[in-house]
């Protein structure tokens, strides 16, 4: 850089020999970025100078260790299922598809993310990259939430309809998986056919589906998101929960009341307390992740409708960019709360992988849900 040359933004915390460091005053996140990229970024971003370099840096840092803690755990969870009969139940199906769905959305999201903070902090990948980024992205993101609500819809036939003849079977357990893949591409293909576009967002190192432009196209666009991917689902998921929370709190208040009358303490024996205790378990696991990811969905959700319906000026790039990056750590917690936590996935850990120190019990017998009972050995 040559003496005189001033490179700040707002007052120099450091000048030497006529040099300072930082940005312009009036520099523009887009004047950071070459002519020929300049045609993917909406004009939105030119308000903003640009941010620090050190938070490519650091954001890129946190994208490395989340793609590797998602390989290993999902990766893990698929290996697993793979390789051990015992875990192929309907109800590891789903278990294993959240895995995949996460899986891939690291493979297709961590290596561009990666690569654009490290080569210049913006969209270095071109129009297609950027397409393919965003496409993939909305299709996994999407997957998961749906089979988590299908996991739900799995607990409830367990411990709602047990009865009623309700348990999924293979078959349909594999329809509904199916099922939720196409829901997934039938919703985020719409911008290739001109509702709505995949852009850069941001920080300008990853991209997204338009929610800048204020056209009603654009906003119709995010409306029928939030229905179909926010509103939809998560009733879904908070009908079937509810409905399992209601049945359990009956249930034990029916036990509790036939004891009473028959004068003893407990109606169960071992084994169908072990059963309950285990799909009560799995139950609560379930609310928890889904509520692990409310938490990591809605500030984005948040930012989106903001930018469309609220104040546009209150949507920097990083205020764009944390939620986003938010949002990947699904594919972190997910293997490890729903399949390294459960006692036979445990089991096949501990009889695949002993040197990882997992100690389980071992499985006594095997429920007709597929779930197993345990006793402590």
């Amino acid at each position: 850089m040559a003496a005189g040359t001033v490179n700040v933004s707002g007052v120099l915390a450091y000048r030497a020999g006529g040099v300072a460091f930082g940005y312009p005053e009036g520099f523009t996140l887009m004047d950071m970025v070459p002519d020929d990229v300049k045609p993917l970024i909406h004009s939105h971003w030119n308000k903003f100078p640009p941010v620090n370099p050190m938070w490519h840096y650091l954001l890129a840092g946190i994208f490395i260790i989340l793609g590797i803690l998602s390989f290993f755990g999902n990766g893990m969870v698929i290996y697993l299922f793979s390789c051990k009969k015992s875990l192929r139940s309907p109800a590891n199906m789903f278990v294993v598809n959240l895995a995949f769905s996460d899986f891939m959305m690291m493979v297709s999201q961590f290596p561009m993310y990666v690569m654009n903070c490290f080569g210049g902090g913006y969209w270095i990948l071109g129009a297609f990259a950027c397409q393919v980024h965003a496409f993939t992205g909305a299709i996994f993101g999407l997957t998961s939430l749906l089979t988590l609500a299908a996991i739900g819809y799995d607990r409830y036939c367990v411990i709602v309809k047990a009865f009623d003849g309700g348990h999924i079977s293979s078959g349909k357990a594999f329809f509904i998986i199916l099922l939720c893949w196409g829901y997934s591409i039938a919703i985020a293909i719409w911008p290739f056919f001109g509702w709505n576009s995949y852009i850069p967002e941001g920080i300008l190192t990853s991209c997204s589906f338009d929610y800048i432009s204020q056209d009603w196209g654009t906003k119709s666009f995010a409306l029928f998101l939030f229905i179909m991917c926010y509103c939809i689902p998560l009733t879904t998921i908070i009908f079937v929960y509810s409905q399992i929370v209601s049945a359990i709190r009956q249930h034990e208040k029916a036990l509790r009341a036939q004891a009473k009358k028959m004068n003893v303490e407990n109606l169960r024996s071992n084994v169908d307390a072990n059963k309950q205790s285990a799909e009560v378990r799995i139950a609560k696991v379930a609310v928890a992740n889904v509520f692990l990811w409310v938490l990591t969905w809605t500030p984005y959700a948040y930012v989106v409708m903001m930018s469309l319906f609220g104040d546009q000026s209150k949507v920097t790039p990083l205020v764009s960019a944390l939620p986003g990056l938010i949002c990947k750590t699904a594919s972190v917690y997910n293997p490890i709360m729903f399949a390294i936590s459960h006692p036979k996935f445990r089991l096949a850990l501990q009889e695949t992988l002993p040197w990882f120190c997992i100690n389980e019990p071992k499985v006594d017998s095997i429920s007709t849900d597929g779930e197993s009972t345990v006793s402590k050995t």
